[in-house]
């Protein structure tokens, strides 16, 4: 008997999840960066917070993280957002959204900051470019 309801159980648990749940079906969307609060200069050896702004196109939209290429001391910096596929989305409009990493300073010389802003005609990528000095 105990084996009918362990097994009974395990059933109704099984056939009571979905594989077809909508907020699991997702992509991951590069989204354009708008601004950026960053220092005017470092100081070696300090970590500082670097915030971005971006524009949340949808309620279907959920920060994911940052892409972040280190190429000596130049760093390209994206937002990648989850677009979740659900029909049920609101279209936002001027919704305004921060992030924030933290930056360590480890190297001499100016850092070369290029925050990722959108394709061009022509397919470029397009880049706010910011160089912040590194003092001792």
């Amino acid at each position: 008997m105990k084996k009918f309801i362990v097994l009974s159980l395990a059933l109704f648990v099984l056939a009571s999840c979905s594989l077809d749940d909508d907020r699991q079906n997702y992509r991951s969307v590069f989204l354009p960066i708008e601004s950026v609060d960053i220092p005017d200069e470092f100081t070696l050896g300090k970590t500082y917070p670097i915030t971005v702004s971006y524009l949340k196109p949808s309620t279907c939209h959920a920060f994911k993280e940052f892409y972040y290429l280190k190429k000596n001391n130049q760093r390209t910096v994206a937002v990648i957002n989850y677009e979740y596929e659900n029909n049920r989305c609101d279209t936002l409009t001027n919704k305004l959204v921060e992030a924030t990493f933290n930056f360590v300073v480890t190297s001499n010389g100016s850092y070369i900051f290029k925050f990722w802003q959108e394709k061009d005609s022509t397919g470029e990528d397009q880049y706010l470019t910011i160089e912040v000095p590194v003092t001792n």
